[in-house]
């Protein structure tokens, strides 16, 4: 099994189309993120929100061929809990119904469990003097960013942690899960490295795709399809076409998040995690920061 789930950072309408050309050639059905609502501030993280008509137009395009559409937030910059639900009204006024997934976005206020809060124990507080992180509040009931009751009652999966292996439920093998310790997120997903087009490429060489189908693995990739995928004339990354091809040629699964996700629960059931699955998790992602860095 292989999908992604695409952080719309970035994304303006003639820098990421070619990408999902691409993916809709070779029967590929994944999971592209949209903020629905125009920010009120510059952010050198931003991009196309769904109130521009030609974005919303091609989304939509996606959704009607079988693509799934998550949340990324209200917009690109913090957001308090009033905006969230406008967000939120919007998208499901756009879509037919509240995103499925979602995935938090860099640093915004409103992110929930995110920063030293996605740690426990001694793991947060190591964290918290390593990196010194902002602080983000979306499950801070206190605070004008909240939004987990929200986030609960209308939200499936929230994506959290990365790991270098292109096999996502090799090193992750609980998800979907529910923590106890953070109680507004229904299930959690984790995700495998390819933020841009460099670290995606590695992640799906031919090596890894031979070894996640001799595994009987399955990948959600993390990434940015407009971070460089394609160059400045439109022009779609030669490399990433053909490890696509080549995946698609394989007797794979290629469907977007929330399907794989549900499937897994209907053959499993639900999980639940105890503190000692916590705390393996919580080493592995550490590992994988310190090797890569960044903010996912």
């Amino acid at each position: 099994m292989f999908t992604v789930f695409d952080d719309t950072d970035l994304a303006v309408p003639g820098n990421f189309e070619k990408v999902y050309d691409c993916l809709r050639d070779y029967g590929l059905l994944t999971t592209k993120s949209v903020w629905p609502i125009r920010g009120s501030q510059n952010s050198k993280m931003g991009g196309a929100t769904c109130e521009d008509p030609a974005y919303l137009a091609y989304i939509r395009e996606l959704r009607r061929d079988g693509f799934e559409i998550g949340f990324h937030g209200a917009t690109y910059h913090s957001s308090e809990r009033t905006n969230i639900v406008h967000g939120l009204e919007y998208f499901r006024e756009l879509f037919g119904g509240y995103p499925r997934t979602m995935a938090n976005h860099a640093n915004s206020a409103e992110n929930i469990y995110w920063g030293d809060a996605r740690l426990s124990g001694i793991r947060r507080q190591a964290y918290k003097l390593l990196l010194k992180r902002n602080r983000f509040y979306g499950h801070c009931e206190e605070s004008p960013y909240f939004w987990g009751d929200l986030c609960r009652d209308r939200i499936d999966y929230v994506r959290n942690f990365i790991t270098g292996d292109i096999n996502t439920m090799k090193i992750y093998p609980r998800m979907p899960y529910y923590d106890p310790e953070r109680p507004f997120v229904k299930h959690w997903f984790s995700s495998s490295e390819g933020p841009n087009v460099d670290s995606f490429i590695r992640t799906i060489s031919e090596a890894n795709q031979d070894r996640l189908e001799a595994e009987g693995g399955a990948c959600i990739m993390y990434t940015h399809f407009a971070a460089g995928f394609q160059d400045t004339d439109g022009n779609l990354n030669w490399r990433f076409r053909q490890l696509i091809k080549r995946l698609a040629s394989k007797n794979g699964w290629f469907v977007p998040v929330a399907t794989f996700l549900d499937y897994v629960r209907q053959q499993r059931g639900e999980n639940v995690i105890n503190s000692r699955e916590r705390a393996r998790m919580e080493r592995q992602w550490i590992k994988h920061k310190i090797l890569t860095g960044g903010v996912s």
